[in-house]
């Protein structure tokens, strides 16, 4: 028998809320168990939330920008115990009539009338439920109005202007839930609204028209976002969002503010070009990964906001490859990560100030007593930085037991948010694959990061013969506001000492 179950939010780590960044599914999907719902997203990292069961998507209780946590509550499924109940299911959402619906001014408050200033969407648009349709504004804040339904627009009943209360009529809709979730892929955009004629009126100031004199089209924005925009002077037009459908967050604005402010008014960095390379031959387009795209907002900020420095050093690695070679005979395989691991948190006990980060301030270093290792891992759907805790308190068989579990739960996309969180220092091996060095990006909010390229045999002059010696290659990045050229070099040197004098356990 089928039954209707409610999903909350399951235990997601050290979190009080964290943003809804992407729905998954529509009402009338059919989800298997483990298939991904939504997707969050904190300021640390984003993580997708799997159906805990089988069954037909019920109702979407959440939307896109909602705040959750533990235990609210994020859909409803309609659990059905074999595949038929699943295709009957379906049937009867997909083969409802389509209804004329009215939408009407919901209860936003303590307010007797507000006005419209946006009107959102045109008759004939295809909407998703909890598509902004219009925009309100009272002396006191701006709110952005959704849709509750998915369907096609009818007819729109109020104008620019307009004074309108709870339960005013808004416009009318065609819809029922399965249509628009039907329809949603293959409906036509929005048709943009007819340009305004050009009056003699001024148009509004920017903080700068030099940077912003090619409007980009239509913006999509949360009501305070707008808000926000309209006491700075921005025309939200020539902000790029970065959201869900390239939905204008709070960064974007903030950072295009700080790129005017710093740039002095000169449109701050430079555009790359827009080619057509189809002129050229012919071409596949490959979209990048979930993770492709966090990872490389995040190195960004990273890279802009960090003043980094990278020293490189060679040590001498016999002593290490020596004992790690007796203990493979005795039926122990140790990798020599976990031998860099446990070197690296000697140096960190020795040096503290790599095993920190600066406060929000920028005037404080917050010094961390414990120590957590990041470790950049390679998978199919691009770079992760899973964290193996207290690395100090176990041993190298214990650490490679626990790599190669944590290597195999990244390679399948198994990692919790709890596996990702916590790291004071970043180790990136890029010994398996290759390469004499690389310059590694310091991964915020830490203040360093340890390089590891392929070791390599090279001649080294003993004062009689030259003798071949195993080197490691080694490079560190740090923030140089925090750690700067000799602490970097005695961190370099301790590393040193104690990986070739094999000082590890």
């Amino acid at each position: 028998m089928s039954e209707i179950k409610n999903v909350p939010l399951p235990d997601i780590g050290d979190f009080d809320e964290v943003e809804v960044i992407e729905i998954l599914v529509a009402v009338g999907d059919t989800v298997a168990e483990d298939d991904g719902i939504i997707t969050l997203e904190s300021d640390k990292a984003s993580m997708e939330i799997p159906a805990p069961f089988a069954g037909v998507i019920a109702e979407i209780k959440v939307t896109l920008g909602d705040k959750i946590k533990q235990d609210d509550i994020i859909l409803s499924i309609k659990s059905v115990g074999n595949d038929a109940e699943i295709v009957e299911e379906v049937a009867k959402v997909v083969s409802a009539e389509p209804k004329i619906l009215p939408v009407v001014v919901p209860d936003i408050g303590d307010f007797d009338e507000v006005e419209v200033i946006e009107i959102l969407v045109n008759a004939g648009d295809v909407l998703s439920e909890e598509d902004g349709i219009i925009t309100l504004e009272s002396d006191k804040a701006s709110m952005e109005i959704p849709t509750p339904l998915a369907g096609k627009v009818i007819d729109i009943n109020v104008a620019l202007g307009d004074k309108v209360k709870l339960g005013d009529l808004i416009l009318n809709i065609k819809s029922t839930s399965v249509e628009a979730v039907v329809t949603k892929d293959t409906a036509p955009k929005p048709t943009a609204a007819p340009a305004p004629k050009p009056t003699n009126t001024p148009a509004p100031q920017t903080l700068d028209q030099s940077v912003s004199t090619t409007p980009k089209g239509d913006s999509h924005a949360s009501p305070s976002i707008r808000k926000l925009a309209r006491e700075l002077g921005v025309d939200l037009s020539n902000v790029t969002g970065t959201g869900q459908k390239s939905r204008i967050l709070d960064t974007d604005l903030k950072g295009y503010v700080k790129q005017i402010i710093t740039s002095g008014g000169t449109g701050g960095l430079p555009k790359t070009p827009v080619i057509d390379f189809s002129k050229f031959g012919l071409l596949e387009i490959q979209p990048l990964t979930r993770i492709n795209k966090l990872s490389g907002k995040h190195l960004t900020a990273c890279w802009l906001n960090i003043p980094h420095v990278t020293q490189f050093d060679e040590v001498n690695i016999d002593k290490m490859e020596t004992y790690r070679q007796e203990q493979k005979a005795n039926g122990v395989k140790l990798t020599p990560l976990v031998f860099i691991m446990k070197g690296v948190v000697q140096a960190l006990q020795a040096h503290p100030r790599f095993n920190a980060s600066l406060d929000e301030s920028g005037e404080n270093l917050i010094i961390k007593k414990y120590f957590n290792l990041g470790i950049a891992m390679d998978t199919p759907n691009g770079l992760v930085v899973p964290v193996i805790k207290d690395v100090e308190q176990k041993s190298l068989l214990e650490l490679a037991t626990e790599l190669a579990q944590t290597s195999a739960k990244a390679r399948n996309g198994k990692l919790s948010p709890k596996d990702m969180q916590g790291a004071g220092f970043t180790i990136s091996s890029l010994g398996g694959i290759g390469g004499t060095q690389f310059t590694p990006i310091v991964n915020a909010p830490e203040v360093a990061i340890l390089g590891v390229s392929r070791s390599f045999n090279k001649p080294s002059w003993n004062g009689k013969n030259f003798v071949p010696e195993l080197t490691l290659p080694l490079a560190l990045s740090y923030d140089h506001r925090v750690i700067d050229g000799a602490q970097g070099g005695r961190f370099m040197a301790e590393l040193n000492n104690i990986l070739s004098e094999a000082n590890y356990d």
